[in-house]
């Protein structure tokens, strides 16, 4: 069938309490706007308009854009998007841009069920435990009569338990017409998109509703509303990747992005966080309280704990990154080690390199960064500062405690040590000293 999306998201978000628009705050590492309009192509929608408010026109949004100068309601928003669909001969479907967790398999459901019952007009609808103050969903016979604001229902509407999830879909050639007859004839001197039913079925067309997941059509308003949607996706990708193969041992502390990507037979210890662009293979065990970022990890490959990826770091298989370690732009070859209390960024460390403890690569001089390579098979020992640019070549053996300003060749042996003194009896004669000032 074919589908015109148009996404509602100039409300002002005024609750949120924040300079940035209310459908750019981010959920699971990507903006709500984002994963609706994500939303939109999977649905294979022809055309997808977004409505923004004259502040975040400037914002770069997928589709074409419409600016909703006035705010005079939901009604008045797909009105002034109505011109751009003329001559559309499909299904349109009106989403709001802070519903983040509508899934696109729902909404298929929804037009086609619309399009088997010859439907002119869908609305979802969910039954939630508690009702609250929801718009409630008249039905008669099977059909959609009304939408009715809780405020204006009587004792028996608001005894109704089916409530208005917002999202609806007009079939094209039927409603869009009708809705130049949107009256902003009540309380608040706005356009309601919820109008549309009975102006529908006022002109013979047949209305209907959809059931969905309460959870679906939550919509945020406020930083406590954006907290419960983020725990309800959360839980959403945890669920999958755990079908996915991948073991979580305590999955409510362990946090994914959207595009988090994990191979069968890893072992997630407590304590994650994947922020976007992480890669991880199969059969990689992550020890507890780690963090990703942009990072690559190959197969059977051993990180953590308390281990900090950041991004450009690419781990190959059967490499390990140990307790507080962190790297950044930094090539770890296929049985590399930097096992604990190091950094390594802006380097290449060789295939079977060992790179011992409290190791830091000098890579940033005050104005530009600069490159370490460690080759393979080489071994650094604990406490050493490789000052880039350098290279520490094949099989070479840094001494601990080094510092080193020079490249080292293939097999060589490099180390510095400071004169050692000592002063017999002087610790006795300091702490006498000291006593005494």
């Amino acid at each position: 069938m074919n589908l015109a999306v148009v996404i509602l998201a100039a409300g002002l978000g005024t609750r949120m309490k924040s300079a940035t628009p209310k459908v750019l705050h981010q959920v699971a590492g990507r903006s709500m706007l984002s994963w609706v309009q994500t939303t939109a192509k999977e649905l294979g929608a022809e055309r997808m308009i977004t409505v923004l408010g004259p502040e975040s026109e400037h914002l770069e949004v997928a589709g074409e854009v419409v600016v909703q100068r006035e705010r005079r309601g939901t009604g008045h928003a797909v009105q002034i998007s109505a011109p751009h669909l003329e001559g559309f001969e499909g299904w349109v479907l009106v989403l709001y841009g802070d519903t983040a967790l509508i899934r696109p398999e729902t909404l298929r459901d929804m037009l086609t069920a619309g399009e088997q019952a010859g439907a002119d007009l869908m609305v979802t609808g969910f039954e939630p435990q508690d009702p609250a103050k929801y718009g409630r969903l008249v039905v008669e016979k099977g059909a959609l009569k009304a939408i009715v604001e809780f405020k204006d229902a009587d004792e028996d509407q608001r005894a109704l338990g089916l409530c208005n999830g917002g999202l609806m879909a007009l079939r094209a050639p039927r409603s869009l017409p009708l809705l130049d007859r949107l009256s902003d004839d009540n309380a608040a001197g706005e356009l309601y998109l919820t109008d549309m039913v009975e102006l529908v079925n006022a002109d013979g067309g047949t209305c209907l509703v959809h059931s969905v997941p309460e959870e679906e059509v939550k919509g945020v308003n406020t930083r406590q509303e954006l907290a419960e949607v983020e725990a309800l996706m959360q839980a959403r990708l945890r669920r999958q990747h755990m079908l996915a193969g991948v073991t979580l041992q305590d999955p409510s502390t362990v946090y994914f992005s959207y595009d988090t990507e994990i191979g069968q037979d890893t072992v997630l210890e407590p304590h994650q966080v994947f922020g976007p662009g992480v890669k991880i293979g199969s059969n990689v065990t992550i020890k507890a309280s780690c963090h990703f970022e942009k990072a690559q990890v190959a197969d059977h490959a051993v990180l953590g704990p308390f281990a900090r990826l950041r991004p450009g770091t690419i781990v190959e298989a059967g490499a390990k990154i140990g307790n507080f370690v962190e790297t950044k732009n930094a090539h770890l070859a296929e049985g590399a080690k930097v096992n604990h209390l190091s950094y390594v960024g802006d380097a290449t460390v060789g295939e079977g390199a060992n790179v011992g403890a409290g190791t830091i690569t000098c890579n940033y001089d005050g104005f530009n960064k600069h490159q370490t390579e460690i080759g393979a098979g080489a071994f650094i020992g604990s406490n050493t500062a490789l000052v880039a640019p350098i290279r520490i070549g094949d099989g070479a053996i840094v001494g601990a405690g080094s510092t080193l300003t020079k490249d080292v060749p293939d097999q060589d042996l490099a180390l510095t040590r400071a004169k050692p003194q000592q002063i017999s009896g002087g610790a006795a004669r300091l702490r006498k000293k000291l006593s005494k000032s």
